[in-house]
């Protein structure tokens, strides 16, 4: 089966801690079904000091589950299901269900 989500995609939160924050995909770990969003999930990571970077208390993004995600929808904003579909074309694209607007650009 296609993967729905992809590097850069704008997605919501739907449940947990994080309910209802919004963010863009800045890695996907594919073999666990699970993506990082960036400014969601914050979790605190102790860092031993190196000669690059300064040691202490840092704040980063954690993992989160692609089932805990949802597309934002490109006309409205809210949260949407998305389909594939294939245009005149021949490419294979994502659609937002909600409004019927393309995703991929």
């Amino acid at each position: 089966m296609a993967m729905k989500f992809k590097k850069g995609d704008k997605v919501i939160v739907t449940t947990g801690r994080d309910k209802g924050q919004a963010g863009s995909i800045l890695k996907m770990l594919r073999d666990e079904n699970r993506a990082i969003v960036q400014g969601v999930n914050m979790v605190k990571h102790h860092q031993k000091q190196t000669q690059t970077d300064e040691g202490g208390i840092i704040s980063k993004e954690a993992s989160i589950h692609l089932s805990n995600l949802m597309h934002v929808d490109p006309t409205d904003g809210k949260p949407t299901r998305v389909g594939f579909k294939i245009l005149e074309d021949g490419r294979k694209v994502r659609f937002a269900k909600r409004s019927g607007e393309v995703i991929d650009g």
